[in-house]
């Protein structure tokens, strides 16, 4: 049996609060394929897939039949003499964790693709701290802006029509027209589209 090989400092969900996403329809194998698809996509140096079991692809990504008593998945990757990793254990199922990362994955490179400017990359959350213990090094989670659910506030597992509803409210509020300004206004829109994804 492999351990998963969860970043050091990084805290778990524990297991009473994992929930089932009932938003993620598509297959175990539909998703490790999109994901490998993302990871060519964004022509990193090289990358590896854990899970807490041995019913692994060579890259470390869960076959169909992995069933791991720990649902917790980790992406590692390095670009550019840098090392990046994603972490899920959000729900009981690995499906669920895979897809979670798969999405943020294929989110976060998409933003990269918006004519804006910003300090750092894109992936700059994912980025792992040097084995120096730099001080300086930016770790996964520290970026300033809030998840797409939190903007919209609703649940990270909200359907379709929450999604939608909460969007219609929170545009009123972050119109310059009443107080707001465009950047929260495009955030709020920005939102709307992470949730609701381009395959819901």
């Amino acid at each position: 049996m492999s351990n998963l090989d969860w970043p050091t400092g990084w805290e778990r969900t524990p297991p009473a609060d994992r929930a089932k996403n009932r938003s993620f329809e598509a297959t175990l194998g539909a998703t490790t394929k999109a994901l490998a698809t993302e990871l060519d996509r964004m022509n990193v140096d090289g990358w590896r897939a854990s899970i807490a079991n041995a019913h692994t692809k060579s890259n470390g990504l869960p076959l169909a039949n992995a069933n791991p008593n720990d649902p917790g998945f980790v992406l590692r990757w390095r670009e550019d003499d840098q090392e990046y990793a994603v972490a899920c254990d959000a729900s009981p199922r690995l499906r669920d964790n895979v897809r979670t990362a798969y999405k943020w994955i294929h989110e976060t490179r998409m933003r990269g693709n918006r004519p804006v400017q910003t300090g750092d990359s894109e992936f700059a959350a994912a980025r792992l701290p040097p084995g120096d213990g730099d001080e300086d090094a930016v770790v996964a989670g520290s970026a300033t802006s809030k998840p797409a659910h939190e903007v919209l506030g609703v649940d990270v597992y909200a359907s379709e029509a929450e999604v939608i509803e909460a969007y219609h409210e929170r545009v009123k509020e972050a119109h310059p027209d009443h107080g707001g300004s465009e950047e929260e206004l495009y955030r709020v829109r920005d939102a709307k589209e992470e949730m609701l994804g381009g395959d819901r």
